[in-house]
């Protein structure tokens, strides 16, 4: 049987407390962003992120689009979706689809405090035969810290579920660079 992430309750609890903080925003008054009432169409910010990597025999390509809503000045939260194609001619090649729920915090209007909870399908074939060919879940629970400037955001994330046999991710630390309009 395997060890699943969700087996193991401090990793649970990090789930599920990722979860209520990035919707809390929810219950936030919004009165600040429109005086004429709802209107929804007016708080959504949309973005995203395209990557695209060429070197001797590796070719990787990234498409992530991403959408928040903002329930006032200081609290956002929204959805992403992520498809990124990897491809290293002498090793693999890996496919992974999945989506992410965000949400974000500004104290201040330059300070941007984040939480996001991703789950990553990951696909990899590898080339070789000794190794065997890998289809797993991978979920990441991120706290970050960015500064924010118009309608950009630089920082770096942590993901407390870094695992450095599964995860796409080189390292815990991750770098972010965030734009919405």
């Amino acid at each position: 049987m395997k060890n699943s992430v969700f087996s193991r309750p401090k990793s649970t609890f990090l789930i599920i407390f990722t979860l209520l903080a990035s919707f809390s925003a929810f219950s936030q008054n919004n009165s600040n962003l429109n005086s004429r009432g709802s209107d929804f169409w007016q708080h959504i910010r949309f973005g995203g992120g395209l990557g695209l990597s060429f070197a001797n025999g590796i070719f990787s390509a990234t498409v992530a689009p991403s959408a928040i809503y903002d329930f006032n000045t200081q609290f956002s939260a929204g959805v992403s979706l992520n498809y990124t194609y990897f491809k290293d001619d002498d090793f693999f090649k890996s496919t992974i689809v999945g989506g992410s729920f965000i949400g974000l915090f500004n104290p201040l209007p330059e300070i941007q405090l984040s939480s996001e909870f991703e789950y990553l399908h990951v696909s990899r074939d590898f080339e070789d035969p000794i190794f065997v060919d890998d289809d797993y879940w991978q979920p990441a629970v991120f706290f970050g810290v960015g500064y924010t400037t118009n309608n950009i955001t630089v920082g770096i994330r942590y993901n407390v579920l870094h695992d450095d046999d599964k995860s796409i991710y080189a390292d815990a630390l991750v770098p972010f660079f965030r734009v919405y309009f």
